[in-house]
């Protein structure tokens, strides 16, 4: 295989596409603690940590998935199970990528190195809770709120209560499109004893729980305002964000999932970009 191919099927391997979903909060919450434009030398140190501890989590999760994926018709092509990428790469990938953001953090400063222990018990140890507790969604959701607390550790040197507001969004938004990801595995997980808010409470019902998540999420994104003193620009991007969350329920449907790719992949794109951009209008015109 060249090495062109190899590089792909990594890429393909960590979905690096979907970055998206969790550097632009990470961006946010670096602005919010720098209170403006963070220096260039945090903006890359942030930037390498999210993509080591990202690349890593993925790289865990296809690995400790492998034998599941190979059984479920919707990801047997996956990398691991068609034998593109061997385990012994994927472990090794997966090192590498979790050593990177473990330089980032002695790089950035001695607390973002102290903890990043626990960030990494996180990141390893959600792939199996799926196998033990349908709150799996929401320990992905914790999994990535970490982006913003360690994106303020990082230019504060501190970690300060405040910043659990935009954590806690980040949680529940990203258990909320869990659960609809969750949707396309149902049956398939409850054959094979996996647990999942779709399988434990049926579509319906799992639904209006994502539906309450995200409700969640965007009021955590408000609460924001008054606490560190945003403006209009932030709260328009909440506005546009609470928007987009509306349309892509308004997608998915109890007896029509048959648009949920669109709705999981492209909106919850949108929706971190958009808080990202109008928090960053928000420090670079002031009103």
């Amino acid at each position: 295989m060249s090495l062109l191919k190899k590089i792909s099927g990594f890429l393909s391997l960590i979905k690096f596409s979907h970055s998206v979903f969790a550097l632009p909060f990470a961006f946010t919450g670096a602005l919010i603690a720098a209170e403006g434009i963070p220096e260039l030398r945090q903006i890359f140190w942030i930037t390498v940590a999210m993509v080591g501890g990202r690349s890593g989590a993925m790289g865990m999760n296809r690995i400790a998935d492998r034998n599941i994926d190979a059984l479920n018709p919707r990801t047997k092509s996956r990398e691991l199970p068609r034998g593109v990428i061997k385990a012994w790469e994927a472990y090794a990938f997966t090192i590498l990528s979790f050593a990177l953001l473990l330089f980032a953090a002695y790089m950035l400063n001695p607390l973002c190195l102290k903890v990043s222990p626990l960030v990494l018990l996180v990141l390893i140890g959600y792939s199996y809770t799926k196998r033990f507790t349908w709150l799996s969604h929401l320990v992905l959701g914790t999994a990535l709120s970490l982006a913003p607390i360690g994106a303020w550790i990082a230019i504060r040197g501190t970690f300060d209560l405040e910043i659990l507001l935009l954590s806690l969004a980040v949680m529940f938004w990203v258990a909320g499109f869990d659960v609809f990801y969750a949707l396309q595995d149902i049956d398939f997980d409850k054959t094979h004893g996996l647990y999942s808010i779709p399988a434990r409470f049926g579509v319906k019902t799992s639904l209006w729980i994502a539906r309450l998540f995200h409700l969640t999420a965007i009021s955590l994104l408000l609460s924001l305002v008054p606490v560190f003193k945003l403006t209009g620009f932030y709260l328009a991007g909440v506005l546009i964000a609470s928007a987009l969350l509306i349309y892509e329920h308004s997608l998915v449907k109890p007896d029509d999932l048959s648009r949920l790719d669109m709705a999981f992949f492209n909106i919850n794109g949108y929706i971190s970009i958009t808080v990202f951009a109008f928090t960053l209008l928000n420090y670079l015109i002031p009103l």
